[in-house]
């Protein structure tokens, strides 16, 4: 059974937010991509389609997360389920950095709000 070691993670940089990879297909998994993500204080993440399934779980902080235009807060040992096709984005509206486990499936990307696809190096 492989163990990923904290110090074999990779954090990834984007728009001010730390994005740490854990289980990708560079790491050994098939099926999974799992990462750690931490939204500096007062920073709005770009709004984003997501084309599979991703699931938030809040570890620290608390995040205002928008799901097709609809607002509302998750905080520590929240869920937020994010269908595949929807429209997501994730704010920090306290000084504090929250921090989230992200789980979705290998392939994932993301359209931004200019029609552009994005994979994330974290995924791959």
């Amino acid at each position: 059974m492989p163990v990923i070691r904290a110090a074999q993670s990779v954090v990834h940089q984007m728009h001010g937010t730390s994005f740490t990879s854990y289980a990708s297909p560079a790491r050994g998994s098939r099926e999974l991509c799992a990462w750690r993500v931490e939204i500096p204080g007062r920073t709005d993440g770009v709004p984003h389609h997501v084309s599979r399934e991703e699931v938030l779980y809040v570890l620290s902080g608390t995040l205002r997360v928008t799901l097709n235009g609809d607002p509302a807060d998750a905080a520590a040992g929240d869920v937020v389920v994010v269908p595949s096709g929807a429209q997501f984005g994730a704010r920090n509206q306290t000084d504090g950095p929250p921090t989230a486990w992200v789980t979705t499936t290998v392939g994932f990307a993301g359209v931004l709000p200019d029609g552009s696809w994005f994979t994330p190096p974290w995924t791959q």
